[in-house]
């Protein structure tokens, strides 16, 4: 009641934001009179004067009126259409950095203008992110005729786009894209060995369009690139035969700290094993081509000579399956990391897995959070408004209408049963169709749009069906959803981001029928004959009711139903919404149907009758909310998992970009070289041990093995009063010089261009494990709950242990291929690519329908792009027989 009381007094949180907002719109209405008289040339020549201002010290903020008053002017002369007052306001929130959620209708690709242009102007770049490719293309080229009259370049990413065009399209002003895409070619370009091969500049400012779709629905599931495994099982094999002809001097075993390595007899013999194999791509073991093979033996060494067959694994179905060593348990599903558990399964005999490894991933949240400014736009927002606030800090602001909303919002029809809901719909199809109204029947799936569908076959009603498969012909078909008596049924997404004018799309109509015409008069004629007829027809479906909305189930979610509301009612067109439920529903019988069958049936409710009330509306809106709270709970804890590996993705893409920036990495080097040889000598000459408690015959074989040196280490240790810090002085010494040698051998220039390219392979090749383990530790830190132990805190524990130990292996693994590498000569060194991108695989599995999003694109002449075909329908590849008649035959 207080609440109510002081919203009439001082008006909604959301009145007061619009307040100021009002203030600047008629500043720039004011600037109208000023701009209109401009000559082209001179409204091009404003972009110029604003970047002066701007490098001047001016703020944004400063030049917004008159940056939005030519922006207006712009639209107008470059598309007839001038931004109403409701547009400007949404623009102004835009640059605000928060969320505008504006009605569908309302002009939103136009809104996005306004604060797209005047975040361009610092020369940062703005991307423009939509759902699919179809809307980016469009927006782009439609959107393209505003900027270039104010001197502005667009560009456009979409699939298919080579790296040279998505550069280019990244250096422009503005860059319209997928959230996809954009988030692949960071994980991409975060893949690559130079600074030049990247695509993307820094992260600046993004305008989100259908901001809850991709920043909450899209965002349950991560972005992964995945590739398959460098090594094949052919070499596993191949080198796990040779490990039995080694004789017990070519290597050492130190329990204590479960390692092995090859000693010197070792390696020159295991060399000449790898080089009658086949196995070595030029003479000396340690050349640089020869880093795969290298390690292909150390793990099959490890495999056989530190690990036990039923003790630290079993053989179980064909598989290797590890033994915990501390419970003893099976532990299905885990494997080692770095290749080990290949060696294992070769030393066995049993089939090599083939890993699909993780290469890259994000999720969205992470990816935005990116932005120095996020921005978005949406008609359904308010819903989710806690979830934008605390995730990615943003604020939900509702503009008004242009026009007010004239729609009837029906209260529900619930019915006993689906089949009774389902002749209730039928029914009401026909009417509307008798009376030559247009019809948008809602589905919440492409099966149960597919399901109604039939039912409308068999009663001979003409309808177009969408599932969000094919974008650009939905665009087409949802355009023309409001025209008289047109049945359109389609899944939630589909066709989003297209209004439905009524009486038809005149625009796209016109489109179809120039294409290909060039007689100006012909087109002419053409344009004003369509554009009379959509008019006309128009007229008759305002008469009629403008279009009347089905929705055949409640979503989970509110946001969902409110989307297919607004589908109707357009710029204060009338319009008709109604749900109709039944108890079979999935959202009716999870919240209690069965008592309210059995309520149902004491009153009498008869078959085919329905239970019409406000209060069920209340109802079903609690149990939703219900949904909703526990599905952001999901979303939320998968994100603070998401913020561990993030921290760390940081860290790591930062390090890597500043590796590739740099020509000399050779003080970097030394700093892991340096602390390799510092942490040898402290595990093997302990902080205040006594002489006879060293170990010097360890810290000498592991000189040799890590440095390559063979050091007089243990008579070191005999002389008189000598400590650990002057032993390990000796050690850095003969190390820096021996590094020092092998730069004059080869040349400072192709020691730097070895140095760089090897650290950045091996900083990918524990990346990736390092990935795949914490993968590994996500799925098993879940079971630590029933210790009492809270998984999160755990996981970021482990995680951060893991790191560490990363990056120490980074270290040494450095150190010790540097240390050992030769080149013949220096045209031996080859700069190193990055991946091939045509074995790498993009995933993003689409939330609802648990497709992969990034799967091939259709093509009718490639039937693995066309998904399940049923063998009634057409054939997909445009022969017009059915497709049992034609692909689909059986033989």
């Amino acid at each position: 009641m207080f609440g109510t009381l002081a919203k009439k007094i001082f008006g909604s949180s959301n009145d007061r934001a619009l307040k100021p907002i009002q203030a600047l719109v008629t500043q720039i209405n004011a600037l109208e009179d000023q701009i209109a008289p401009l000559s082209d040339d001179e409204l091009k020549a404003k972009t110029d004067q604003f970047r002066e201002q701007l490098s001047g010290g001016t703020k944004l903020d400063d030049i917004l009126p008159e940056a939005f008053a030519c922006v207006r002017e712009a639209a107008k002369r470059a598309l007839g259409e001038r931004h109403y007052d409701v547009q400007l306001m949404g623009g102004i929130v835009l640059h605000q950095g928060k969320i505008t959620e504006m009605k569908t209708g309302e002009g939103k690709t136009l809104v996005s203008t306004l604060a797209a242009y005047l975040n361009a102007l610092e020369g940062k770049g703005v991307h423009v992110v939509t759902v699919n490719d179809y809307l980016a293309k469009r927006d782009s080229e439609w959107m393209a005729r505003v900027y270039e009259r104010l001197g502005m370049t667009v560009g456009c990413i979409a699939s298919g786009v080579d790296e040279t065009e998505r550069r280019a399209a990244y250096a422009c002003d503005i860059t319209y894209g997928t959230n996809n895409e954009f988030g692949f070619d960071y994980l991409r370009d975060n893949m690559k060995f130079d600074k030049e091969s990247m695509v993307q500049r820094d992260f600046n400012f993004a305008i989100v369009d259908e901001v809850d779709s991709i920043l909450i629905d899209e965002a349950r599931t991560p972005l992964i690139i995945s590739g398959p495994a460098e090594d094949s099982s052919e070499s596993y094999m191949a080198v796990d035969a040779l490990i039995p002809q080694l004789a017990e001097e070519d290597y050492e075993v130190d329990e204590k700290s479960k390692s092995v390595s090859f000693t010197e007899v070792g390696t020159e013999h295991i060399e000449r094993l790898l080089e009658e194999a086949g196995l070595l791509k030029s003479g000396n073991l340690y050349d640089i081509e020869n880093v795969g093979a290298v390690h292909h033996s150390n793990q099959a060494l490890r495999a056989h000579k530190l690990f036990e067959k039923d003790k630290d694994y079993i053989v179980k179905g064909g598989k290797v399956v590890i033994i915990d060593e501390f419970t003893g348990r099976m532990m299905d599903g885990r494997r080692y990391s770095d290749g080990l558990h290949q060696a294992l399964e070769a030393k066995e005999k049993v089939d090599i897995q083939p890993e699909n490894q993780t290469l890259a991933s994000i999720t969205f949240q992470n990816y935005f959070r990116m932005y120095d400014k996020l921005s978005g736009m949406t008609g359904t927002a308010s819903t989710e408004a806690e979830e934008f606030a605390e995730i990615y800090g943003l604020a939900v602001v509702e503009i008004p209408t242009n026009i007010g909303v004239a729609r009837k919002d029906e209260d529900d029809e619930v019915y006993r049963t689906e089949e009774e809901k389902h002749n209730a719909i039928l029914e009401t199809i026909v009417e509307c169709q008798e009376r030559g109204q247009p019809v948008l029947v809602g589905t919440a799936s492409i099966e149960k749009s597919e399901a109604l569908s039939n039912i409308l076959k068999k009663k001979n009603i003409k309808h177009a069906v969408l599932n969000a498969r094919f974008h650009d012909q939905e665009a087409e078909i949802i355009s023309q959803a409001g025209r008289i008596g047109a049945v359109t049924i389609a899944t939630n997404m589909a066709g989003r981001g297209t209004d439905i004018k009524l009486g038809g799309n005149a625009q796209m109509l016109i489109d179809q029928k120039t294409e290909g015409k060039t007689d100006a008069d012909e087109i002419a004629k053409i344009t004003a004959e369509i554009e009379a007829e959509v008019q006309a027809e128009k007229e008759k479906v305002l008469e009629l009711g403008g279009l009347f909305v089905i929705g055949t189930e409640r979503h989970e979610s509110r946001r969902i139903d409110n989307q297919l509301r607004g589908r109707s009612g357009r710029q204060g067109d009338p319009g008709t919404s109604r749900f109709y439920l039944s108890l079979q529903d999935d959202l009716m019988r999870i919240f209690g149907s069965e008592r309210m069958d059995g309520m149902l049936k004491k009153l009498g409710l008869e078959e085919g009758e329905a239970i019409i009330h406000p209060w069920i509306n209340k109802a079903l809106e609690k149990a939703q909310q219900k949904v909703e709270a526990r599905n952001y709970d999901i979303r939320k804890n998968l994100l603070k998992f998401d913020d561990v590996m993030n921290d760390q993705r940081k860290v790591v893409y930062e390090q890597r970009i500043n590796m590739m920036k740099e020509d000399d990495l050779s003080e970097t080097i030394k700093d892991m070289r340096l602390g390799v040889i510092d942490d040898m000598v402290s595990n093997h000459i302990p902080e205040k041990a006594y002489p006879e408690q060293w170990d010097t015959d360890g810290l000498k074989n592991e000189v040799l093995e890590v440095l390559g040196l063979d050091l007089p280490v243990d008579e070191w240790a005999k002389e008189e009063g000598i400590a650990d810090e002057e032993i390990r002085e000796r050690i850095e010494d003969h190390s820096n010089r021996k590094m020092a040698e092998k730069a004059v051998r080869y040349g400072t220039e192709v020691m730097r261009m070895v140095e760089k390219s090897l650290l950045l392979q091996i900083l990918d090749q524990i990346w990736k494990e390092h990935l795949l383990q914490l993968d590994h530790l996500r799925q098993s830190v879940s079971l630590r709950a029933y210790a009492q132990k809270d998984p999160l805190n755990e996981y970021k524990s482990e995680a951060f242990g893991m790191f560490q130990t990363m990056l120490n292996q980074l270290h040494v693994q450095v150190t010790t291929y540097l240390s050992h590498v030769e080149l013949q000569q220096p045209s031996d060194v080859i700069e190193r690519e990055a991946p091939d991108e045509s074995q790498m695989q993009a995933t993003h599995i689409d939330p609802v329908t648990g497709e992969n999003e990034m799967a091939a694109a259709f093509d009718e002449n490639d039937p693995s792009t066309w998904g399940k075909v049923r063998r009634n329908d057409p054939c997909p590849c445009g022969s017009g027989k059915k497709y049992k008649h034609c692909h689909g035959t059986v033989s």
